[in-house]
């Protein structure tokens, strides 16, 4: 078995790096994550994946893709960081009728599982929220049986692309990343992974990247849409206007570039992100 001596006590004496979660869990937030699949969001991690294993789902938010996921696999973990946010998850779950989804309230930071517990321990959009993602990661790797994987995909804000130009839209870019850092995560996290992988620890490990693309009016009508009701309504909106980021003019003004930019006939946008597969 794998010795963890000098991390334990580490963990012991150095406090956990906590991060507010940017987003919150208002409606129009959820719209954006339920919509989520395994085939849009995790589709790198697919192939790896054997009826036998049991899986960690970290940060499983409403628990679309940890349900897509508990189909492969023997059994999924869904955790979050709290019971209120981990109650959408169950909400899912059990709406689909799964038996094989067990429930965790986990920090990822600090997770209360054994040595050597799953077979597959994942995170989507998780690991640029967190204070401290290498001990994240080291954290995974340390609930993961030797020759398990770890597997976690974020987006890179700063390779965010879009077409047609909204000034709105740049503005929307920078109070985004003002707000999330302010918060203690990291939005430009995709192109970071590999590296936090290598700092916690791992030798083994694959790096890739994949893009979600809106770029129809349905596409257009329901992101914009998603997003011009978010900088109004989510919890960013709160903190930026808390902290004075942003006054509620500005938060209109952003509002209606969204809507300006899904109205294009010809508007385009694109998300990066990164995604790394760890052998532990």
């Amino acid at each position: 078995m794998r010795q963890f001596f000098s991390y334990y006590e580490m963990i012991d004496s150095v406090p956990l790096m906590d991060a507010v979660y940017t987003h919150g869990h208002h409606e129009s937030v959820l719209r954006s994550h339920r919509w989520r699949t395994a085939g849009n969001s995790a589709a790198y991690l697919l192939p790896h994946l054997q009826p036998h294993m049991t899986l960690l789902d970290v940060g499983s938010g409403p628990g679309t893709i940890t349900a897509d996921l508990a189909r492969l696999v023997r059994h999924v973990t869904a955790s979050e960081v709290s019971g209120d946010a981990l109650r959408l998850a169950r909400n899912e779950v059990a709406a689909q009728g799964l038996g094989n989804v067990g429930f965790a309230v986990a920090d990822a930071q600090a997770l209360e599982f054994a040595d050597d517990t799953f077979c597959v321990v994942h995170a989507h959009q998780v690991l640029q929220h967190v204070g401290d993602p290498v001990r994240a990661l080291r954290e995974m790797r340390r609930v993961t049986r030797p020759g398990g994987i770890v597997a976690a995909r974020d987006s890179d804000y700063a390779a965010f692309a879009w077409y047609p130009k909204v000034p709105a839209l740049d503005d929307w870019l920078a109070l985004y990343q003002e707000v999330a850092r302010a918060n203690g995560g990291e939005p430009d996290a995709g192109r970071r992974l590999l590296s936090w992988a290598r700092a916690a620890g791992f030798d083994d490990v694959t790096p890739t990247a994949s893009t979600w693309c809106f770029a129809t009016p349905e596409d257009r009508a329901w992101w914009g849409g998603m997003w011009a009701d978010r900088v109004l309504r989510s919890a960013m909106a709160r903190q930026a206007l808390a902290s004075g980021a942003a006054t509620p003019r500005d938060l209109e003004r952003i509002s209606e570039g969204w809507l300006e930019w899904a109205a294009a006939g010809d508007g385009w946008l694109a998300i990066p992100h990164g995604e790394i597969l760890c052998r532990a």
